[in-house]
């Protein structure tokens, strides 16, 4: 048996709760400071609350000090990650390894976070063996990888993406924000240099294509592949988001979580949720209808092209349709879709960005927006990105998370009994009343066992009420049996609360001398992302040598500062491997910003990768 978790954004409290109610095993959330999100930080109070709700249904949460260390803040990370000990979160994802020589409190697991740029197999056995409890994979891993890797770490809880944003570069290994703009990805305040506009230029710096956003991927969803995921060995499936809004949340998690009780269901031998209780969902999840740039498997199933969106790196919505007839101040759609007064719809313009409008008014498919755009014209495809309807549908939804309980009443004349267990676990509690019981003068079962099943706003929902002995002929209070079972269920929530650890053990957060040399081989120095004196230490007792400081601290000259899987040459059909050579623009090619920055391209075509080189 594996227990699979879906692991859902939590850019506040708020949306933490929402994210639990709508069906996560675990949240993950960023504290007030050293998470890759600066924007995203939360009070410890905030995170306290939210680790106090999560663990009334079993379910965990992460707090990310994921970013870059410098020496001034290693006393202020350690007074951080002693308060969230003190909490009681369930752990902590880091990418600095100066960390692991800071004091880590007992009983908070240690997550490897895909900042650690986690690849290859070597690098995850090497994280397993400094006492990480889980690694967060690198997007970029197909399937293949993942099985790989899971059979060389079988004991290492393996973390994927399956869901949101994509960064082009791997994570942990991207520097343009902090070349170009002093805003570090490192430090959790990436520019998004990748989503900007560039021109393709030549060997010999004439321009091939002007004006579109080469580096800009699609989103994630992997929501049809999660099973496949599951053989692989994953055992938590991530959705990307802290900065996403509550409805976002609600929506993909639902959406998700739906996916994995169908795969849970018709496999319980092999699979089962990682937390306790089911969402009771409203409305109807609907990824097209959320923030979204199209989708991609990215590279689950191996390289293939159309996974960039050249046009935009806006969200462009659900397909609706094309126009087929303009006429004064309207025109009408062909297509099924329904439309709403204030929906939001999109199209590629002439100069190949994305413009949006808003309909003031739908009657039927003929629309009257407040004013026509000058290039909407017949088989013009466009794309809704604010559905009206759904979010009225998600606004007024309440979601309600409640943990199936089997409830039983034994009674003697001297006393009752009663005894609530969770479905599926040794999770139980029983309270026992000591009380003179007369005989009943008419038939009580009925009325007991609607007492019994009056479980009001508690957390839990009755699923089963039975009453022993069979013939049971007593007469008890409706008081009596109400203050009983009140008790009971308050026992029951606080036996759910301690067992935080449910389904996972914490580590010992030491380091396996054996597994020196294991981890990724960097070609530049400052990949290593040294940036105080314990990280400095820690790799030097792993072997790297000479330590170079990180490139937040001492830029170098010309540096690369993108590696990435994705290749430009393959996604615009100029693939070394596959194209004719007479056919191939010849290398170096640059991409070049509006403002006169280039960059040179180099294909690693041995290793099928794509490195980016600022030029001075």
């Amino acid at each position: 048996m594996r227990y699979l978790e879906l692991l859902a954004p939590a850019k506040n409290l708020e949306c933490g709760i929402a994210a639990i109610d709508s069906g996560a095993d675990a949240v993950y959330i960023g504290a007030d400071r050293f998470g890759a999100r600066q924007s995203a930080g939360n009070s410890i109070t905030d995170i306290a609350a939210l680790t106090e709700y999560a663990h009334k249904f079993g379910c965990k949460v992460f707090v990310t000090v994921n970013t870059i260390i410098y020496d001034n803040e290693l006393d202020s990370t350690q007074d951080l990650i002693n308060e969230l000990g003190k909490i009681g979160v369930d752990a902590i994802l880091v990418q600095d390894m100066g960390l692991l020589k800071l004091s880590l409190p007992e009983g908070v697991a240690l997550h490897a976070s895909t900042q650690t740029d986690n690849r290859t197999a070597d690098k995850v056995k090497w994280l397993s063996a400094l006492g990480f409890e889980r690694v967060v994979l690198a997007r970029e891993t197909s399937l293949d990888e993942i099985c790989e890797i899971h059979k060389s770490a079988p004991e290492t809880e393996l973390e994927a993406f399956v869901h949101g944003a994509l960064c082009v570069s791997y994570s942990g290994v991207c520097y343009a924000s902090e070349y170009c703009f002093g805003r570090s990805a490192n430090r959790g305040a990436c520019a998004q240099f990748c989503r900007l506009k560039f021109d393709l230029l030549d060997n010999e710096g004439s321009v091939i294509k002007e004006g579109l956003h080469f580096l800009s991927l699609k989103d994630m969803c992997r929501i049809e592949s999660l099973e496949k995921l599951a053989d692989a060995g994953v055992t938590s499936f991530k959705i990307e988001g802290r900065l996403k809004d509550i409805n976002y949340v609600r929506n993909v998690t639902a959406a998700y979580s739906r996916k994995l009780n169908e795969i849970v269901s018709q496999r319980p031998k092999e699979y089962q949720r990682a937390s306790l209780g089911a969402a009771n969902i409203t409305f109807t999840p609907n990824l097209k209808k959320t923030f979204n740039r199209g989708f991609t498997e990215y590279f689950l199933y191996g390289r293939k092209s159309n996974i960039a969106s050249f046009y935009t790196p806006k969200a462009m919505g659900e397909y609706v349709g094309k126009v087929k007839e303009v006429r004064g101040n309207s025109f009408n759609v062909a297509g099924t879709a329904n439309f709403a007064n204030g929906d939001g719809l999109c199209f590629i313009n002439s100069r190949n960005e994305l413009e949006g409008f808003r309909i003031n008014r739908a009657e039927g498919n003929r629309l009257f927006p407040l004013k026509i755009p000058k290039e909407l014209k017949c088989g013009t495809a466009l794309y809704r990105n604010n559905d009206q309807c759904f979010e009225k549908e998600l606004n007024s939804s309440k979601e309600q998370r409640k943990i199936p309980v089997d409830i039983t009443l034994q009674a003697t004349e001297d006393n009752i009994s009663i005894t609530a267990s969770v479905k599926d676990t040794d999770l139980k509690a029983s309270v026992c009343q000591d009380i003179k019981l007369e005989k009943a003068k008419s038939p009580q079962r009925d009325n007991i066992l609607r007492q019994l099943a009056k479980l009001g706003n508690t957390i839990f929902k009755a699923d089963k009420v039975s009453i022993e002995p069979e013939d049971f002929q007593w007469f008890i209070p409706n008081s009596l049996l109400s203050e009983t079972r009140r008790s009971c269920m308050e026992h029951l929530e606080e036996n759910i609360k301690a067992a935080t650890d449910i389904h996972h053990t914490a580590r010992s957060h030491e380091n396996d001398p054996a597994t020196k040399g294991s981890q990724n081989k960097y070609p530049m120095p400052y990949m290593y992302n040294i940036a105080n004196h314990l990280a400095e230490k820690f790799y030097e007792e792993e072997g790297i040598k000479p330590v170079r400081p990180a490139f937040e601290i001492k830029k170098p000259q010309a540096p690369m500062i993108m590696q990435c899987r994705y290749c430009l040459r393959y996604e615009t059909g100029q693939c070394k491997k596959l194209t004719d050579k007479a056919n191939l623009l010849k290398d170096p090619l640059r991409l070049r910003l509006p403002d006169g920055k280039t960059f040179r391209l180099e294909f690693d075509c041995a290793h099928c990768m794509m490195n980016i080189y600022a030029e001075e």
